[in-house]
């Protein structure tokens, strides 16, 4: 099976120069500074790589304690050995797989006060997984639904907790049908397909903040940013159209684009942005963000059926 990197974010070249300490710089400035997170608990899949590896770093750096989740052993290991965090490894399209690690984060994990959804790839042919659903989908969009729907009782436990889920600003080139989310009956493009699941991480964040309020978690949905990391290097698409024009618009490094995740796991109101979309620090309501990511109705129903998708149609929430 031919994939892209495990982290989430825009892009297919490595920058010529690390640009770490600006992301940083970013993330210290919004935070005030010192160790914010010390004592908390953070988990970040899609870690391995990318703006997930670089979260990693920086929530590391601002003391908390973090469990990240990868595809690949040896570079959640390499992450691991660099940073201090702890290391689980999962493949996402394998739902046995998820529900694997969720029950190892359990075990691991007495408190969780931030799930960073951050796993996602773009695929260059359609394939449907051994559970029955279409690559993308399930990667970007239903593993994400299942681990949180495991984690919800930690989650609830743990006050202030939330969960921060990356989307991308082509969400509004998406098109939820729920009669047909694994394209079987539309013509498939990897393109639409990467669109139809960050609209669908938005509705997702959106109806678990309507489910848990005025409680915990909490939730939001972020666009990272137009970001260089090794996602889609095996997309010829990614690579011509995002790639290549991402050199031209002085796109940011990995660093950059974690910094939005860590202000969300970071921030001491995370009910000012509850079921909120936020592109990069802004949030928004109808600029960058597509009609169907505005329908309450649409987000319970995506919910429901998703939830029966993975096996979870009796969570009580």
């Amino acid at each position: 099976m031919t994939s892209t990197a495990a982290a989430d974010g825009v892009g297919s070249v490595r920058p010529a120069t690390s640009s770490a300490e600006s992301g940083q710089a970013e993330v210290a400035a919004a935070a005030g500074g010192g160790r914010p997170m010390a004592g908390r608990t953070v988990v970040v899949t899609g870690a391995s790589a990318g703006i997930g590896a670089a979260a990693v770093r920086q929530l590391v750096g601002l003391g908390a304690r973090v469990v990240l989740l990868g595809r690949c052993p040896r570079k959640a290991a390499a992450v691991a050995a660099a940073t201090g965090a702890t290391p689980l490894v999962a493949d996402f399209a394998r739902l046995a797989e998820v529900r694997r690690v969720a029950a190892e984060l359990l075990e691991l994990c007495p408190r969780i006060d931030v799930l960073v959804n951050n796993a996602g790839g773009v695929f260059p042919r359609r394939v449907v997984t051994e559970d029955g659903n279409e690559l993308t989908f399930q990667v970007n969009h239903l593993a994400g639904f299942l681990l949180t729907g495991l984690l919800l009782p930690r989650l609830r436990e743990t006050a202030g907790s939330r969960v921060v889920v990356t989307s991308s600003l082509i969400n509004p080139l998406g098109r939820i049908d729920l009669d047909d989310l694994d394209r079987s009956r539309r013509r498939y493009h990897q393109f639409a397909a990467y669109a139809d699941s960050k609209l669908a991480n938005i509705l997702f964040a959106r109806e678990l903040a309507r489910r848990t309020a005025p409680g915990h978690p909490t939730a939001a949905a972020v666009h990272p940013g137009l970001v260089i990391t090794e996602f889609g290097r095996d997309s010829w698409f990614v690579r011509t159209f995002y790639g290549r024009p991402l050199r031209l618009f002085g796109a940011r490094s990995a660093a950059g684009g974690a910094a939005p995740l860590v202000r969300l796991a970071s921030r001491p109101d995370p009910a000012a942005v509850n079921g909120a979309y936020l592109h990069r620090f802004r949030r928004r309501e109808r600029v960058l963000v597509g009609r169907q990511a505005r329908d309450p109705e649409l987000a319970r129903r995506l919910w429901e059926v998703s939830a029966e998708l993975v096996g979870l149609d009796g969570l009580d929430i």
